[in-house]
């Protein structure tokens, strides 16, 4: 996680959304009043709402992880993209 101030982030902004976007990074602007914002890249910020999304349904969640729990023991069935059509 990079912490740094508005005013490195105005003068160094690409260099700061590059070091975001090719390292995975969070960077959290720190302002004053403790009124900080945090900028991520997209694909992470997408990956955060798909994650909320799924475990803000208790149903969903449950359903994923016994899914989850049950490709850890092997139990998968294989299929080819045409026996889904």
């Amino acid at each position: 996680m990079i912490a740094t101030n508005s005013n490195n982030v105005r003068n160094n902004f690409n260099d700061v959304c590059n070091k975001i976007v090719q390292d995975s990074e969070v960077a959290v602007i720190i302002r004053e009043n403790d009124e900080n914002v945090v900028l991520m890249s997209q694909s992470q910020y997408e990956n955060i709402m798909e994650n909320f999304y799924i475990r803000n349904s208790k149903n969903n969640y449950e359903w994923l992880k016994e899914s989850i729990r049950q490709a850890e023991e092997g139990k998968l069935i294989e299929f080819t993209l045409e026996e889904t059509e």
